[in-house]
């Protein structure tokens, strides 16, 4: 790792040792350039083309990731640098309900050791691309969303049922008292059911 970068990790450190996330959104230093990291769209992180294999690493990056203009950076109060996302920072590798209908609670665990609770406060999200193929998405902190797996997102849809939403019939999830379209009912391929 070059210098910028061991600064990087020690910000993230020192953030971590008082077992919080550190204050990214209160920091605005100058912008320092781009650094040669990337994270691919199946969460797997990238520097100078070689993935980072040691997990705690990772989760230190991202605990100082933030998100400005639709671009990412790793920051710390004295330096920010430009990474490339390829899809979204994070991956949702685990989903778990407790309760049913409004009264159902769904939280995510991403592929960095974040867990929330779907809500208000993170919301699910599903892009669908020409061809129909769903994207599905959860908010996870100031910005930052992980894209749902696909194993997840077939446990989320399986606690899916129809709810009317400003006059069309929608298919999809409660979570902490909202709920989350996916697709319209009258667009639901109901031929293998």
């Amino acid at each position: 790792m070059n210098p910028a970068t061991d600064q990087l990790l020690k910000a993230a450190q020192d953030a971590q040792k008082q077992g919080k996330l550190p204050p990214v959104h209160l920091w605005n230093p100058d912008f320092c350039g781009d650094l040669d990291m990337e994270i691919k769209r199946d969460g797997t992180w990238f520097y100078e083309g070689t993935p980072i294999g040691r997990k705690p690493l990772v989760r230190l990056f991202s605990t100082i990731l933030k998100l400005e203009d639709g671009k990412y950076f790793l920051v710390t109060p004295v330096e920010k640098v430009g990474i490339r996302v390829e899809d979204a920072p994070f991956v949702a590798v685990d989903i778990e309900a407790m309760g049913e209908g409004p009264g159902q609670s769904i939280s995510f665990t991403t592929n960095v050791g974040d867990t929330v609770v779907a809500g208000q406060d993170h919301v699910i999200r599903v892009d669908r691309d020409e061809a129909g193929e769903p994207s599905p998405y959860v908010h996870v902190r100031a910005g930052l969303e992980a894209l749902i797996d696909r194993k997840s997102f077939y446990r989320l849809v399986d606690m899916g049922e129809a709810h009317e939403v400003d006059g069309t019939e929608m298919f999809g999830v409660w979570s902490d008292g909202t709920f989350f379209p996916i697709i319209p009912v009258a667009e639901l391929d109901l031929s293998d059911a």
